[in-house]
């Protein structure tokens, strides 16, 4: 028997084991649980050109066996809502959603805050200057950090408009989307520089809304790093001393899938 002491998160594990050093309990960080994901109804929020989310009600009442039962089917495109983006979405032959690490989906959290910027420009992307303000503050972005981007237009949700810029749906409409993203030479600055996890933001795609060739999107996935896009209550987290726990519907190789996304503030 031997004491095994290990790291996790920032958290300090320590457990007996009889041989090698097995897998062992991890406490659960103390703190306040903010929920992070919009609810999915008639009313989630999807690119103009995806299928939206649809429930049909299979079962509702008394059954002639004298008990209550529910039950519903539902459909949708992997990407809207509260939603993850596999690296495999814009990088062939990268993770696809339930290839991702769990190491990936829970982490600490930063949160840089553009929402000023960004309540007077649409179209504002995330600077490299952005992240290195952020840290001029709060010290380097730490490894395996998840990034957290709060641009402000959670505040618009569920109105399609003010969300996207326009609440018409079709191909031909996209050039008309309007709402903030990541640089592309922001996402490669996080590539080559830092070593994060996974990153996130409150509209709906990591690339701003006028981009034609999402190349933030290939420079991360590229890098098996995921996104979360459409992330609910951000302005509830401090900057920094968060922990994130984003657990994504495993769907086997898929592209993405609506994101069940919790933090623990303190």
């Amino acid at each position: 028997m031997r004491t095994c002491t290990r790291v996790f998160l920032g958290w300090v594990v320590v457990g007996v084991c009889a041989c090698g050093c097995a897998p062992q309990p991890m406490p659960f960080p103390n703190g306040r649980l903010i929920d992070l994901t919009y609810a999915f109804s008639e009313e989630t929020i999807y690119w103009p050109t995806a299928k939206s989310f649809a429930l049909e009600k299979v079962a509702d009442g008394v059954t002639p066996g004298g008990y209550y039962y529910a039950a519903n089917n539902f459909s949708a495109a992997e990407h809207g809502g509260t939603h993850l983006d596999a690296p495999i979405h814009f990088s062939e032959g990268k993770f696809t959603s339930d290839e991702i690490p769990l190491e990936q989906l829970v982490g600490a959290a930063i949160v840089v805050d553009v929402s000023a910027a960004a309540a007077t420009n649409r179209d504002y992307q995330v600077s490299v200057a952005d992240f290195e303000a952020w840290e001029q503050t709060h010290g380097k972005i730490s490894d395996k950090a998840i990034v957290l981007l709060r641009t402000g237009y959670g505040k618009f949700w569920p109105n399609r408009e003010q969300y996207l810029g326009t609440a018409e749906f079709g191909a031909e409409v996209v050039a008309k989307l309007h709402f903030p993203g990541l640089h592309p030479e922001a996402a490669k600055w996080l590539v080559d520089n830092r070593k994060i996890s996974a990153i996130g933001l409150d509209t709906p795609s990591i690339d701003y809304g006028q981009s034609t060739r999402f190349e933030s999107h290939v420079t991360l996935f590229s890098a098996n790093i995921p996104a979360f896009e459409n992330v609910a209550n951000l302005e509830q987290l401090p900057a920094k001393g968060a922990t994130v726990i984003a657990l994504p519907m495993k769907i086997k190789g898929g592209s993405g899938g609506p994101l069940r996304i919790i933090a623990v503030a303190p």
